[in-house]
């Protein structure tokens, strides 16, 4: 296989995380064969066939697209002709196929599902990412993912020119405002966090007014979540705390206001629609018209 040469992007994650989600999908698909296709082609049939971009798009998840094929029909011939992070415009080939019509039709569904999916939230968080362009603020994802995709959302979030956040509960901490109620109050849950926190693991802090960012700042935190503040409090708490905390806003936010967002001066912006509310891209599977014979 011929491999685009691609840029310094995030790596894909290892295959061990994610290769069951793939069987997975192959199994439900494929089951115990495409009918279809074996009534209407003999095993010998050939078809040259390409991947597109239906529309303008931010390429990811390429190689798992590869992957599918190679698993339903090792014998096929398959070439990239883009690499992870490059824009595509509308009708531009992203894969090309050569081989067993069978195996090419077969692996169809599940290798646009997979890069659909991927292609979505890269191409939606370039939008946030282009949004904020010339400001400090970074765009940042969430745990708000599909369920059983989470390390593939979060490095299609990468691609996209995002910023992960903590992948899961167990490599981050972060006081929500339920940790703080079950514990009697911000200021002890945030000093018994700080005391608490396991060596590498920096504490964050959601708050929900300027007077909760003083008194988490006052308790010792450095790391701020400003949680569904307008932009007006958001730049006052900026020209209090920026100097002694890492700040960033969340909440409500969306394509229309995440600029004003950014001009407020926080260091970071978390958006839980990267993953959760992605629109699918649109890609598809298309057989060149001489290229399936038998």
């Amino acid at each position: 296989m011929k491999r685009a040469t691609s840029p310094a992007l995030p790596p894909l994650p290892p295959r061990s995380r994610w290769e069951p989600l793939l069987e997975a999908a192959i199994a439900e698909d494929l089951g115990s064969g495409d009918v279809t296709s074996q009534i209407t082609f003999d095993p010998d049939d050939r078809a040259h066939a390409r991947i597109e971009a239906r529309q303008d798009l931010i390429v990811c998840g390429l190689a798992i697209a590869v992957a599918t094929f190679e698993k339903i029909d090792p014998t096929l011939e398959l070439e990239i002709a883009l690499a992870e992070g490059e824009r595509a415009a509308a009708y531009q080939p992203l894969l090309t196929i050569r081989g067993a019509v069978r195996g090419t039709l077969a692996a169809e569904r599940t290798a646009l599902n997979f890069l659909g999916r991927l292609c979505g939230v890269a191409t939606h968080t370039r939008r946030y990412v282009d949004a904020v362009a010339g400001t400090r603020a970074r765009i940042v994802d969430t745990r708000k993912t599909l369920p059983g995709w989470r390390v593939l959302d979060k490095y299609a979030v990468a691609v996209g020119g995002g910023t992960n956040h903590r992948m899961g509960l167990y490599d981050g901490i972060l006081l929500k405002d339920n940790h703080a109620a079950a514990a009697g109050g911000l200021d002890h849950a945030v000093k018994r966090a700080l005391a608490e926190a396991p060596s590498g693991l920096r504490v964050q802090v959601e708050v929900q007014s300027e007077e909760e960012a003083l008194v988490a700042i006052g308790a010792g935190a450095d790391f701020l979540l400003l949680d569904n503040l307008s932009p007006a409090t958001t730049v006052r708490i900026v020209e209090r705390c920026a100097e002694d905390a890492v700040l960033e806003s969340s909440g409500g936010i969306t394509l229309a206001n995440v600029r004003d967002f950014a001009e407020t001066g926080v260091h970071r912006i978390s958006i839980g629609a990267l993953t959760h509310s992605a629109p699918n891209a649109d890609v598809s599977l298309e057989v060149e018209p001489d290229g399936a014979a038998r």
